[in-house]
């Protein structure tokens, strides 16, 4: 029996377990919806840790499977994204008096993630739709 087979009959029983704790949750008064509300966040966890699981495996056979050398280029450029963004960030932006007087445990560090994650987002964002131009604009080209 092929990995395929296996994994779609594994999707298929924690789907139906999922419809019946849904079920019994719909149907059922709010002492026993709390505990089944609980039972379907243990499904949830196996399901999250089956797929993480699944995700490295093919991961790290797809890695030394293909060429391990533009692999580590791209982690590298992107590590070096991570780190320029970091770098850049400030995180002196924004007053952050309001949230600490309202209890909330954010600090000049939090801000300076925050910052980072989002120039991340930016430059990689830009890289995407760039690569995209370019390749529509090449393959009109090319025709």
């Amino acid at each position: 029996m092929g990995l395929h087979k296996v994994l779609k009959i594994v999707a298929f029983a924690l789907a139906i377990i999922g419809a019946i704790f849904a079920l019994m949750i719909i149907a059922g008064d709010e002492e026993s919806a709390l505990s089944t509300v609980g039972n379907m966040l243990y499904v949830t966890y196996v399901i999250l840790g089956i797929v993480v699981a699944l995700v490295v495996i093919f991961v790290i056979k797809g890695l030394f499977a293909g060429n391990i050398k533009k692999t580590l280029l791209t982690v590298g450029v992107f590590l070096a994204i991570v780190f320029i963004s970091y770098a850049i960030s400030s995180g002196t932006d924004l007053d952050l008096k309001p949230f600490t007087d309202k209890g909330q445990d954010i600090t000049e560090a939090t801000s300076k993630k925050v910052g980072a994650g989002l120039y991340t987002f930016y430059v990689l964002a830009f890289l995407a739709i760039a690569s995209m131009a370019f390749s529509g604009v090449k393959k009109i080209f090319n025709k």
